[in-house]
């Protein structure tokens, strides 16, 4: 009797078992459609694009014609001096600045972490500059670091000071800009190490100073190590945005004096405007390959040091 149960009740189980994973496999594959929007635009504006890019970099074209050269435009690209030029000064740029705000937005937010008075409109003025147009920065800081008739100077001069040539002196032209570009993303970056301290629970701090940790022994056993999350995430924005500059560098030198601040964003737009659309091309290709070999590592890297702590 039992046996005879048994037996009738196992195929309905199958069956409820079958519908039940027909009904799953349903589920599973109706919110696959939704990909479909995002992937065709994936395609449409960055996968056919990049592609399409490395092609024309090998070609000598314009709107009407197109001539195959193979490697041509990139032996040109690093072969005259002033191409090669704004290569290294996008590598020198993009360190100098991420390195900057890694540092001075960290102690901003240590800063603004603490019991300051007036700490709220303090972090509204430091994360002002953000919201303001990069050329707008650009021209306005062109006006300010005039060498004649700039503020900077003018104050300098009522001290006895000859003030330098901010963006004309070939030596200090790109430094200057990289010190702009600080302050203007400077706001980023001190708010998101501002978003990690405040993550850090207070019972880590209250136990450190019960044990006679001084405020320095606090930052560098607790702050630092537990903000390396913040500290991944600044560098990675900051070196991208730094590798890509462009619109900072045009506003107030042009990429000069002669070529001593191009970046290969400025040489791609120069080369662009002088109607060689392949060397211009193999340029975008460059800056595209020269951020993915410096972003890859090291993201790897700090992404295995966060996991490891």
């Amino acid at each position: 009797m039992v046996a005879a149960v048994t037996t009738e009740v196992r195929p309905g189980r199958r069956r409820r078992r079958a519908a039940g994973s027909t009904s799953a496999t349903q589920r599973s594959i109706y919110p696959s459609w939704f990909y479909l929007p995002a992937a065709a635009l994936y395609l449409v504006f960055f996968a056919v694009p990049t592609f399409a890019s490395f092609y024309f970099s090998l070609t000598r074209w314009t709107l009407f014609d197109t001539e195959f050269i193979g490697l041509e435009n990139y032996v040109q690209f690093f072969s005259e001096p002033q191409l090669s030029q704004g290569f290294v000064n996008t590598l020198v740029y993009g360190f100098v600045t991420s390195g900057a705000k890694v540092v001075l937005g960290l102690a901003l937010a240590v800063l603004l972490t603490s019991q300051l008075v007036g700490r709220g409109y303090l972090r509204s003025v430091v994360f002002f500059p953000v919201l303001v147009s990069t050329i707008g920065v650009g021209i306005t800081f062109k006006a300010l670091l005039d060498p004649f008739d700039g503020v900077v100077n003018t104050m300098l001069a009522a001290f006895g000071i000859d003030g330098p040539g901010w963006f004309t002196d070939p030596n200090q032209a790109l430094l200057t800009i990289a010190a702009v570009d600080v302050w203007k993303g400077l706001g980023i970056a001190t708010l998101i190490y501002i978003a990690g301290i405040v993550a850090i629970p207070q019972e880590y701090y209250e136990a450190a100073r019960v044990d006679g940790a001084s405020r320095w022994q606090q930052f560098r056993s607790i702050t630092l190590p537990l903000v390396q999350p913040a500290t991944a995430t600044v560098i990675i924005l900051s070196l991208i945005g730094g590798l890509r500059s462009f619109d900072l560098i045009w506003a107030t030198t042009g990429g000069g004096p002669g070529f001593t601040s191009d970046v290969i964003g400025s040489v791609i737009y120069k080369q662009y405007q002088a109607g060689f659309y392949g060397l211009s091309t193999a340029g975008n290709v460059i800056l595209f390959l020269v951020v993915t070999a410096v972003m890859v590592p090291i993201s790897m890297l700090l992404n295995r040091k966060e996991v490891d702590r």
